[in-house]
């Protein structure tokens, strides 16, 4: 409602002033002619604001008048033409209708009063428009960068939390579903005892609560887990040990064999490696209770070698109802950052967990010195982007106010 406001106040001034310029009096039918004109010129606008410009230089050539009109179809073009091609005819028709003015008033006011009428009635409104409607642009190019980057905050924000979700899910996984295992192979033994009926019924039940638990912890990791993470704690191969250690006092029967000389691991290596026979030793306990259980740590020239080796239970021990099947796929996704892989399969009778992992070549640093190189590039990438943000800012946005290329 606005701009139809001022496009009337701009066409009843315009008018006005023509009146008042011609005080010997013009007849009614060229004012109602001229307000005619300017009504089509406003109009026209809303439909190409370069066309407008245009024909309202023209109506000012002819009439010697029209400046309030000149002004806003000047402003208004340089609001709305972004193009090449429409910044040139724009450019051109100023020209131009400079050019027939300074010829039209050459022997009457001089030149000086209608070039400097132009360049407050016209080149000024253009420049003007220009650079609000390039201010206003800008403006909207940060909103939208601002949202942007908010959503993607967002995302890392989710990220982050499906992060950590997924290491709670992993420490349960790894340490408390094992410490469950070794309470229910307890329970398990402790059942088959002779022992008190009162006694019986209470280990029944602290079996049965024990196996509850267990099922209920593995759904939660299932209902936790959806993406990896990157390896946490501080275990490492040197506890593999202790880990066998555990489970033998556990009542669990384990034979660890080592052998070859250690060799430096990756931090990420170290904790898939420990991960590896955790897993292995609680899959034995689980599937196949009571069976012998052979864990080999083997250190090759160039590589880690882990093998966990249990008979299968006779009968087979169920695999429903206890475990949720992510144990093995976990392991996978850990040794895959370290350059390692996992293989398991039945085979002979028996249940074979073997992995492989890549250890550090003598020498070398982990991580740390690797990452120079990527440093550099950043700072370089960074200097360089600013060197064409102050070329862009200080010399392309002024020549594109005053040529029109934007």
């Amino acid at each position: 409602m606005a701009k139809y406001l001022l496009a009337a106040i701009v066409a009843a001034v315009d008018t006005l002033l023509l009146m008042a310029a011609h005080s010997d009096g013009l007849p009614p039918a060229a004012i109602a002619g001229y307000a005619l004109a300017v009504v089509l010129v406003i109009a026209l606008r809303y439909r190409s604001p370069a066309a407008s410009f245009v024909a309202a230089l023209a109506l000012a050539t002819l009439t010697g008048g029209t400046y309030v009109l000149l002004l806003w179809a000047a402003y208004q073009a340089g609001r709305a033409v972004f193009a090449a091609t429409g910044t040139a005819a724009i450019v051109g028709a100023a020209v131009g209708g400079l050019g027939a003015q300074v010829v039209a008033a050459r022997g009457a006011h001089g030149i000086a009063p209608v070039v400097a009428t132009f360049v407050v009635f016209v080149a000024l409104p253009l420049l003007v428009g220009r650079y609000l409607a390039q201010h206003e642009r800008l403006v909207s190019a940060l909103d939208r960068s601002n949202r942007q980057l908010r959503r993607e905050q967002e995302i890392l924000a989710e990220r982050e939390r499906l992060d950590e979700r997924l290491r709670i899910a992993r420490d349960m996984h790894d340490s408390l579903g094992r410490r469950l295992s070794l309470v229910s192979v307890q329970a398990a033994a402790l059942e088959v005892a002779e022992l008190p009926p009162r006694q019986q019924q209470e280990v029944r039940q602290l079996a049965t609560a024990t196996r509850t638990a267990m099922v209920e912890l593995y759904e939660l990791v299932g209902a936790l887990r959806d993406r990896d993470e990157a390896p946490a704690g501080s275990t490492g191969v040197p506890a593999i040990g202790r880990l066998v250690a555990e489970f033998q006092a556990a009542g669990v029967p384990v034979t660890l064999h080592e052998h070859g000389e250690s060799l430096p691991l990756s931090t990420t290596a170290e904790q898939a490696a420990y991960r590896v026979v955790e897993e292995g030793l609680t899959n034995a306990v689980k599937h196949a209770p009571g069976q012998p259980v052979t864990v080999d740590v083997g250190w090759e020239d160039d590589a880690l070698l882990l093998t966990v080796v249990n008979p299968l239970a006779d009968p087979p021990a169920p695999r429903k109802g206890v475990g949720s099947g992510h144990g093995l796929t976990g392991l996978s996704e850990r040794l895959l950052p370290a350059g390692g892989f996992l293989d398991h399969r039945s085979a002979e009778g028996s249940f074979r967990l073997y992995a492989m992992l890549p250890c550090l070549p003598s020498g070398v640093a982990e991580r740390p010195a690797a990452d120079d190189h990527p440093r550099t590039v950043g700072r370089l990438r960074t200097v360089a982007v600013g060197f064409a943000a102050a070329v862009l800012m200080f010399v392309f946005l002024p020549a594109s106010i005053l040529t029109g290329v934007g």
